[in-house]
């Protein structure tokens, strides 16, 4: 479960003093059974899924804490599915049917044509890389979910992996589950410690593969250039014919890397930015916010920190420390600057990477005290970032998990027109609510929605 590949929930069964691999292969969480009591939002989590279609996020899997029945965390119930309303911000929970998966952690899922396809994770038993379907444009009110038998040769199974869309396409990459069986293009890197913690031994690859949604048929191309080091827990991000891998973790390490790969020649290219750039990470999120820009969210640190803004210095006081070391009025100068220049790095945990400049742009937001690693972050048609749920805290330490089920929203462009002047009349609802039967009906809609209320009829 937990673990970029890494961080696996704790069994208490395990010492207290014993440390806890990265990748340990303790029994997972139990599956929770009972219905919540979450008065119309979902329960806290880590380690879920989430795919938008621009107007609705949907959020399916993940575990939370439970002490119950001898483990700390319990996956959560594979048959529902939530529904968040990006424009009112409404949650629905959905029941689900058919061929469900089994309650997981670490999947990876997109959404197409409002179809989401579900590939990959972590359940009870183990690692899987089975390949699920459901329509949520169905009228029905159980959505029913499709296992689907695919063509060729399947990735090995595995979670934490990443995935971009492209065309019919999906292009999965990395991960950390067991070794392939079969021929693979690419390289598989063993976990030791996964040896001696796990029944069967995992570790980090650097495949890609290709599903065609069309034929349900997988390939693996071959690929051109420097690749990536194998590593799972990275984050992928898709604009135009390019996708794009930031960080993750291999080994030891969490990674502040930068790859693009062509998506039709398969090239891969390492990208060098300029200028100050985010520390290694893994659990991150990184999202398509336009054409040329990418937004990098949260994560965890190879110190086994989630990421967060620390306390800054203000200008004066930031200009007075580099004057000082400038003209060597700070002992040990060089390392002061090293350390002042990591932390500033660190400092923000919300970054704008500019495609064209080729640079990393520190973003300012209002959630500095609310860190959030294995999180998932979706884009709306209001060019807004909607980040749900992930840990607050270091998921591998023994302590319980700070599980979190808020939303984060970040505005990265100036909204639309029509968002204004529906907010303003939210504002003013009790000067303007004998106009409203003016409004066009659409508009009227939007407004009822947001008040929750029924009365549609307008002009």
């Amino acid at each position: 479960m937990a673990d970029d590949n890494e961080e696996l929930p704790v069994d208490e069964d395990l010492p207290e003093d014993e440390d806890l691999p990265a990748d340990e292969e303790i029994p997972g969480p139990a599956e929770d059974s009972l219905e919540h009591l979450e008065n119309g939002s979902p329960a806290e989590r880590s380690g879920h899924v989430a795919v938008s279609d621009g107007q609705c996020m949907f959020v399916w899997g993940g575990y939370k804490n439970a002490q119950v029945r001898g483990f700390y965390d319990f996956y959560l119930p594979r048959d529902e599915i939530w529904i968040y309303n990006m424009e009112t911000g409404r949650w629905t929970k959905h029941r689900t049917a058919g061929d469900v998966p089994p309650s997981m952690s670490g999947s990876c899922a997109v959404c197409m044509d409002r179809v989401l396809y579900l590939f990959g994770g972590h359940h009870a038993r183990g690692n899987t890389n089975k390949f699920y379907m459901l329509n949520s444009r169905s009228s029905d009110k159980v959505l029913q979910w499709v296992r689907v038998e695919c063509q060729g040769t399947p990735p090995s199974s595995k979670d934490k992996l990443g995935v971009w869309v492209y065309r019919n396409k999906l292009i999965f990459f990395g991960g950390y589950g067991y070794y392939p069986e079969g021929e693979q293009i690419g390289r598989f890197e063993f976990d030791e410690t996964s040896f001696w913690n796990s029944g069967v031994p995992r570790g980090w690859n650097d495949h890609v593969h290709v599903l065609d949604t069309d034929t349900f048929t997988w390939s693996q191309p071959v690929t051109k250039g420097k690749s990536p080091s194998p590593r799972a827990a990275h984050a992928c991000a898709t604009v135009g014919n390019r996708g794009y891998v930031f960080g993750g973790r291999y080994r030891e390490s969490r990674m502040n890397d930068l790859y693009s790969l062509n998506l039709d020649k398969w090239e891969w290219h390492e990208i060098i930015t300029q200028g100050i750039c985010p520390v290694g990470r893994s659990w991150h999120s990184l999202t398509p916010v336009s054409s040329d820009h990418l937004f990098l969210f949260g994560g965890f640190t190879t110190d086994k920190q989630p990421l967060n803004f620390l306390p800054a210095l203000d200008h004066m006081e930031l200009g007075w420390h580099l004057d000082m070391m400038c003209i060597g009025l700070w002992p040990s100068a060089g390392n002061k600057l090293h350390l002042l220049s990591r932390a500033l790095a660190s400092a923000g945990d919300a970054w704008i990477y500019c495609i064209s400049k080729n640079e990393w742009i520190q973003f300012e937001h209002n959630y500095s005290e609310k860190p959030r690693l294995w999180h998932t972050a979706c884009a709306s048609d209001e060019g807004e970032v909607i980040v749900f749920g992930g840990c607050a805290n270091n998921l591998l330490a023994h302590h319980k998990a700070a599980h979190s089920n808020e939303i984060l929203v970040f505005s990265l462009q100036p909204k639309s027109l029509v968002r204004l002047c529906l907010e303003a009349i939210m504002c003013f609802k009790e000067i303007l609510a004998n106009s409203w039967h003016c409004l066009p009906k659409h508009l009227l809609h939007s407004l009822n929605q947001r008040f929750g209320s029924n009365n549609t009829c307008g002009s």
